[in-house]
């Protein structure tokens, strides 16, 4: 009864605001528009794009710009034009709550909710019926049901649990070892604490078998792109993220990271600034082949190198003004893929 008094008091204040006057102003409109203006022209360049060498420059931009759009606070809703309107809107409300409130009022709530936010709220209600069907069936996939739900509504500790508990049962799941795993590996940002080598070691264990298991799988190569960028191994990490980014091309989760790993090998590296340049658009952002073939299982001499690169050949343009210190760069940078290729 009480919900269903608050529910009618919310929907009279809701229904009712145009009555007490008009549509606020938004402060961030201007703002708002040139954000929107400039995300659509990025993704039609992006769309149209020919220079793949411009693709991480404009991938870079786009994601700041989504990142600027998402922390503007939501725009005004409109207000209703008139009074007839706003009181039909609140009686059909008051119907609606009256004659629907059992089976109505959770939708309502969820409506007011984004579709993850809607399914992590969802999540955390079905935990204590999914953690309770697990313990009393002691069955692998009831623990993989409560784990994920309680890793997608942020409860970590349970989701440990029940991963680990699936784990027991069957070793061989890879997104029971990923999330743990990954869960391990960060846990010092849940609890101030650093986690300790063994647990690091072991994380690490966890994450690359689950990618070796489901290497298809976006979210093998995305977790193994984060855990490999914490542990310093910066062009690894980056081939991992390249990967989750062509299994999921609407995925956006590595942006910051991907974008981040190319700002530090670009100033820390001379080669790399040269060969993002002139030569990512065919052998691929990590040398590994596109167009062209991989560099990192070429063979040749650096004396070759430099010939094919200055004179060019079959389809390989000749770059005749690259040289110096931006040649031998690039050339240090192609001999140690060679000599990381070559080893066992």
């Amino acid at each position: 009864m009480l919900l269903l008094v608050l529910v009618l008091l919310a929907c009279v204040w809701l229904v009712t605001e145009p009555l007490r006057g008009g549509t606020p102003p938004d402060p961030d409109a201007t703002e708002r528009a040139r954000l929107e203006t400039e995300r659509a022209r990025l993704y039609a360049d992006l769309a149209a794009l020919t220079d793949e060498t411009r693709r991480p420059d404009l991938e870079r931009r786009a994601a700041l710009t989504l990142r600027a759009l998402d922390a503007l606070p939501p725009a005004p809703r409109p207000a209703r034009q008139t009074r007839t309107l706003a009181l039909t809107l609140l009686g059909g409300a008051a119907l609606l709550t009256v004659v629907g409130a059992l089976t109505f009022v959770p939708r309502w709530q969820l409506a007011s909710l984004d579709r993850g936010e809607a399914e992590d709220v969802q999540a955390t209600l079905r935990l204590p019926a999914l953690k309770a069907q697990a313990e009393r069936s002691g069955s692998s996939a009831a623990y993989m049901n409560w784990g994920r739900a309680a890793f997608d509504s942020s409860q970590y500790d349970q989701a440990v649990t029940a991963y680990g508990n699936a784990l027991k049962l069957n070793p061989r799941q890879p997104e029971a070892l990923r999330r743990l795993g990954i869960l391990l590996l960060t846990r010092g940002e849940q609890t101030g604490q650093v986690p300790s080598a063994e647990d690091a070691q072991r994380a690490a264990l966890l994450i690359r078998t689950a990618a070796q298991l489901a290497p298809d799988e976006p979210e093998s190569q995305l977790l193994l792109g984060f855990a490999l960028a914490r542990f310093g191994e910066q062009q690894a990490a980056l081939t991992a993220l390249e990967r989750y980014r062509t299994l999921d091309p609407r995925g956006r989760d590595a942006d910051d990271l991907i974008t981040a790993i190319r700002a530090r090998q670009n100033k820390s590296t001379p080669g790399l600034r040269v060969y993002a340049a002139r030569c990512a658009s065919c052998h691929g952002p990590s040398g590994a082949g596109g167009i062209g073939p991989s560099l990192r299982a070429s063979t040749l001499s650096r004396e070759a190198l430099t010939q094919v690169i200055t004179q060019g050949k079959g389809a390989m343009p000749a770059y005749p003004n690259l040289k110096g210190t931006e040649l031998a760069a690039l050339l240090t940078v192609l001999e140690g893929w060679q000599q990381g290729a070559a080893r066992p």
